[in-house]
């Protein structure tokens, strides 16, 4: 008996035995299951973390070349719209600052393109140069032309020297049509600063345009909105839309004040958008300015702030403006300044007072000149260019002498290095001179465009700008005769 219940002791501690054994093995297959499990976890998550390394790396190479290409062809885009103002050496200069320049194909073929373009154009003659001019356009006839609401003189007088929107749209639309191109004054000639410390002159003989352009130059008088407009149809002032683009205000004849194209300014800044072929390396034109009523419709000479020396028409004007603001006028005009340098126009001076300088002494002149440069370069900045008003000269057809005409050499050594007179007589009239550069506009206005009509002109000067015919409104009272001031 004791022989078998030793022997089945013996059993049961072999089956612990096993058991445990079993045990162990199980907890060592379990630990291997789950130590394979985290290595071949490990392993996927590592090849998962490379792999994402690789795609985010490859997908940041493709961003990377995608961006390169978008700044590329940006560039080119950039240069295609300067070269659509005929500066195809700029628009070159553009395309050879970016990588690659000379073996990506697309930059290649741009800057071929451009190559050929320019070596296709022409020097054009820069003595043969028309230069055209304007006021304040009229927007309403019903207005501006009624005899009871201003008398004949007034009437006579808008009627002879200005132009109405219709009639500048049209010329701006067939002088486009006809090939002429907005050039700058400057664009005529090569200046250079002398050991007498004077600027001087020679033609350019590189004014390259293609065959078939012809170069002109654009000017507007008066851009004041002088308190004598008021009422007339005009605008009220320039001032900036939500884009800092230059607009008008203007008052309808019901009191109605809106916002728009109402002069010349806004509509050929929008027009050269739309056909940007239409200017030469950005020009727009000059815009001679007064000061004697302020500047863009701003009440900005010092009279204003001062109160002394008033006209009727200023104090009345004051009278209807209790909160003005002297400072907020000079400020507001400023930035209407800047818009338009940065579109691309140049400022002149008309005088501050509308002065004729015609048989004017130096010191009537420099007392005129000293109110200038104090309530309009303080606005518009320094300019180099002189506009005479009542379309007067302070010379003859022949060059100025700096040392026998003191009128000269006083503006000279004012700084005034391009000089405008009216002259209707002819297409153009353009003089290059040692220190002066000289231009006679044409009026494009009811005067000039009627007497082209009706043939009291000697010659239509208009006949390669544009039909006149065509042009002239037909609203307009006739016949149109000379009164007034331009």
């Amino acid at each position: 008996m004791a022989g078998r219940g030793s022997y089945k002791n013996s059993r049961t501690a072999k089956r612990k035995r096993r058991r445990r054994q079993l045990q162990i093995i199980y907890t060592c297959l379990v630990f291997l299951i789950v130590l394979v499990g985290v290595l071949v976890a490990g392993l996927v998550t590592t090849t998962k973390t490379k792999n994402d390394r690789v795609k985010a790396k490859k997908a940041a190479e493709i961003a990377e070349e995608e961006e390169a290409i978008a700044a590329k062809r940006q560039a080119i885009a950039e240069a295609e719209k300067v070269a659509d103002a005929y500066d195809y050496d700029r628009a070159i200069a553009m395309l050879q600052q970016q990588e690659h320049y000379d073996t990506d194909t697309e930059l290649i073929n741009a800057i071929a393109k451009f190559t050929a373009a320019k070596s296709s154009m022409e020097a054009k003659n820069v003595l043969e140069v028309p230069h055209i001019f304007y006021h304040s356009l009229i927007v309403d006839t019903d207005r501006a032309f009624n005899t009871s609401l201003f008398g004949e003189d007034v009437v006579a007088g808008v009627n002879a020297w200005m132009t109405t929107i219709e009639e500048f749209d049209k010329i701006t639309q067939q002088m486009y049509d006809n090939g002429w191109i907005l050039v700058k004054m400057r664009d005529l000639v090569n200046e250079y600063t002398g050991d007498d410390g004077l600027v001087h002159f020679k033609q350019n003989k590189s004014l390259l345009l293609p065959a078939d352009k012809h170069p002109f130059v654009l000017s507007i008088d008066d851009w004041s909105y002088y308190h004598s407009y008021k009422g007339q149809g005009f605008g009220d002032k320039a001032v900036l839309d939500e884009n800092g683009e230059v607009r008008i205000q203007y008052t309808d004849a019901q009191g109605n004040v809106s916002v728009g194209n109402y002069d010349v300014v806004p509509r050929l800044n929008d027009f050269v958008k739309e056909h940007p072929d239409f200017s030469y390396g950005g020009a727009r034109g000059l815009i001679a300015m007064t000061g004697y009523n302020g500047v863009f419709g701003y009440r900005t000479d010092v009279a204003y702030k001062t109160g002394e020396k008033l006209d009727q028409d200023q104090a009345e004007w004051l009278a209807e403006h209790p909160d003005f603001n002297w400072d907020n006028e000079v400020a507001e005009a400023k930035k209407i300044a800047e818009a338009c340098k940065a579109a691309g126009w140049e400022f002149a001076c008309h005088t501050w007072g509308h002065l004729s300088v015609t048989n004017k002494s130096v010191d009537t002149l420099r007392t005129d000149q000293e109110k200038w440069q104090n309530t309009v370069a303080n606005i518009t900045g320094k300019t180099d260019t002189i506009i005479f008003a009542h379309g007067n000269d302070i010379g003859n057809w022949k060059p100025y002498d700096y040392n026998e005409n003191d009128v000269f050499r006083y503006f000279k050594d004012m700084g005034y290095n391009y000089y405008a007179n009216v002259d209707a007589s002819s297409e153009y009239w353009v003089q290059v001179n040692d220190l002066s550069c000289r231009m006679g506009r044409i009026d494009c206005d009811g005067l000039q465009m009627w007497r082209a009509i009706s043939g009291a002109a000697k010659k239509n000067v208009f006949e390669k700008l544009f039909d006149v015919n065509d042009v002239f409104d037909e609203r307009r009272p006739t016949p149109v005769s000379a009164t007034g001031k331009s």
